[in-house]
Formats: C-alpha cells, sequence, structure tokens
C-alpha cells in the first residue's frame, strides 16, 4: 500500500513508521520535515498536498498540537487552538482526501488517553480526544467504497515518559512496539469507526 504518514517526526508517528514500512510505501508529512510539508489546520495546503502526492491507499494521522494549562488559565481562544489543531486538522485529512483515497482505503487518525484517563493541565488535550472519537464513530457510517475511518488512543509512550511523565503520575507507560501494533491493526484490518486503545 502506499501511505501518507502525517506527524511521521513525532513519537506516535515513529511507532507507525517503525510497523507500517515493513511492507508498505510510506510518505512522511510533517509541518517542519518529511517528504512533503503541510500544516494540516489549512485545508487549502492538505488539498495540495493529495495533489502533490497522487494516488494513496491509506492515509494515517499522527499530528496535532493542545495546550496543556490549568482549567482556570484557559481560554477560547487556547480551547480552539487544539480544536483547530488537533480535531480539525485531523478532521480537514478526511474531508479533502475522501474523494481522491482508494477504493478500500483508510483513513487512521490519533487521539490519546486523557479523555478517558485525565491529569490536571489536561482538558484541553480531552475534549480533543472525545472530538475525534465522535468524530469516526459519526463518519464510518457515511464512508464511500468501503473507505474506513478508526483512530488509534494511546497512553503516554515509553519514548516520551523521560519528557512527559511527571505530567503522568501513576499512568503505565506503553510500548512504542505496541501503539504501531495498532496502527497495522487499522490500516491493513478491517475495523471501522473504532477508537483503537493501546495502554
Amino acid at each position: 500500500m502506499r501511505i501518507i504518514l502525517v506527524g511521521a517526526a513525532g513519537d506516535i508517528g515513529r511507532a507507525a513508521h517503525e510497523a507500517l514500512a515493513k511492507r508498505h510505501e510510506i510518505i512522511a508529512v510533517g509541518r517542519s520535515s518529511g517528504d512533503i510539508r503541510v500544516d494540516i489546520a489549512d485545508m487549502a495546503a492538505v488539498r495540495d498536498m493529495y495533489l502533490r502526492v497522487g494516488r494513496f491507499d491509506a492515509v494515517v494521522s499522527c499530528a496535532g498540537d493542545v495546550t496543556f494549562a490549568p482549567l482556570a488559565d484557559l481560554t477560547q481562544d487556547t480551547f480552539m487552538h487544539g480544536l483547530r489543531q488537533k480535531v480539525m486538522g485531523q478532521v480537514n485529512l478526511v474531508l479533502a482526501g475522501l474523494a481522491l483515497i482508494a477504493d478500500g482505503g483508510s483513513f487512521t487518525l490519533t487521539s490519546g488517553v486523557l479523555d478517558r484517563d485525565p491529569i490536571p493541565m489536561g482538558t484541553s488535550a480531552a475534549t480533543a480526544n472525545g472530538a475525534l472519537a465522535g468524530f469516526v464513530t459519526g463518519a464510518a457510517i457515511e464512508m464511500p467504497r468501503g473507505v474506513r475511518v478508526n483512530v488509534v488512543s494511546p497512553g503516554l509512550l515509553e519514548v516520551s515518559a523521560p519528557r512527559y511523565g511527571e505530567w503522568f503520575p501513576g499512568h503505565r507507560p506503553v510500548a512504542s512496539e505496541d501503539v504501531g501494533r495498532a496502527f497495522v491493526k487499522s490500516v491493513e484490518g478491517a475495523l471501522n469507526g473504532q477508537v483503537i486503545i493501546v495502554g
């Protein structure tokens, strides 16, 4: 398969790349690195990315920023940052790619643990994660031509724990290999409209 991997340079993106590149052609996409550069919050840029890539069978998105701050410090603007980047950025990939993806292809988005196991300062991330779960559940029943859409929801990765572990007290970090397998399950399997939980 020819797979567009967005956010390929991050910890989750590297886990997905490691698992999928063994059997598939990967086009690495990022905001500041990769074969193609794109800001997924910009719909025009997403459309241009698809035109540059040409034929593709799957999209895997491991991208999207959110704001970590105490609830009392969050504003409409800081919430909208996460909704624009993590939610609508990934939704844009589906909307712009839906007519272009191969028959039977798949979109795999990425959320995270915080909507089901919250931490202090994680409300913006929890909100974005919950929105992505709702999107794939709703969109799955309207996918044309056998196309599927799922979201992988990993816990804190072991490789990320040295940087972020103190924000996640009591959370058990997950192995990159387990996260990679979740992306393989979504891309190569038959699931549709599912939140694939890792950890």
